[in-house]
């Protein structure tokens, strides 16, 4: 049996060091984990650039189909265990419980705690985090419309695990589902009221 579980109200504590108050008199727009915010794009970035070389760098399908799988692997890991949790103090796991039930559970940091959140490191985050499940869609209808059969698993692979990060953290951020669907609701609602409003205003 499958549980959701969104502890948003509580602090994360990752690290102890990272607790400390210390960090959070730094700038806000200084990068504190530089080694972390690399491998953030790093891993990412090599599975796209692979995908778009590889015909360049290998005449081997296989050589070429293993090490995109290697980065996408890596980098799912990476951002779901690490460059969350430093970068923008979100994680998300799932936990199955003495009865055999599994939880997937949701935390982001609260109060005084964000403070510790770089606005350099948040803005890398987000942007790697979103733009690369976008190009991996893309690239799922260019091998469709290009006939390139044989690439269709490696592109969803890379939609499935990046997009998986992305809905985690989302709704770490977020909140609960509830949440979300609130949140889609009043932005569409706004929309339409401004067209609306706009189209009033040319009548």
């Amino acid at each position: 049996m499958l549980t959701l579980s969104d502890d948003n109200d509580d602090d994360v504590s990752l690290f102890d060091a990272e607790e400390d108050t210390g960090r959070g008199k730094s700038k806000k727009n200084k990068i504190k984990h530089p080694v972390a915010s690399f491998f953030h794009l790093f891993f990412r970035m090599s599975a796209i650039l692979v995908y778009l070389l590889c015909e360049l760098l290998s005449s081997s399908f296989i050589a070429c189909m293993v090490t995109i799988i290697l980065f996408l692997s890596a980098d799912f890991w990476t951002v779901k265990n690490i460059t969350g949790r430093l970068m923008v103090g979100l994680r998300w796991w799932n936990q199955v419980d003495d009865d055999g039930k599994s939880h997937w559970v949701f935390e982001s940091r609260k109060g005084n705690s964000k403070q510790l959140v770089s606005d350099s490191e948040s803005r890398i985050f987000w942007l790697g985090l979103v733009v690369c499940p976008v190009i991996w869609v893309f690239f799922v209808f260019s091998t469709l419309f290009s006939f390139k059969i044989k690439w269709l698993a490696v592109v969803i692979m890379g939609v499935v695990l990046q997009g998986a990060n992305l809905y985690g953290y989302v709704r770490c951020k977020v909140g609960s589902r509830t949440n979300l669907k609130n949140m889609a609701t009043n932005y569409f609602g706004r929309q339409f009221l401004k067209q609306a409003m706009t189209k009033q205003e040319e009548s």
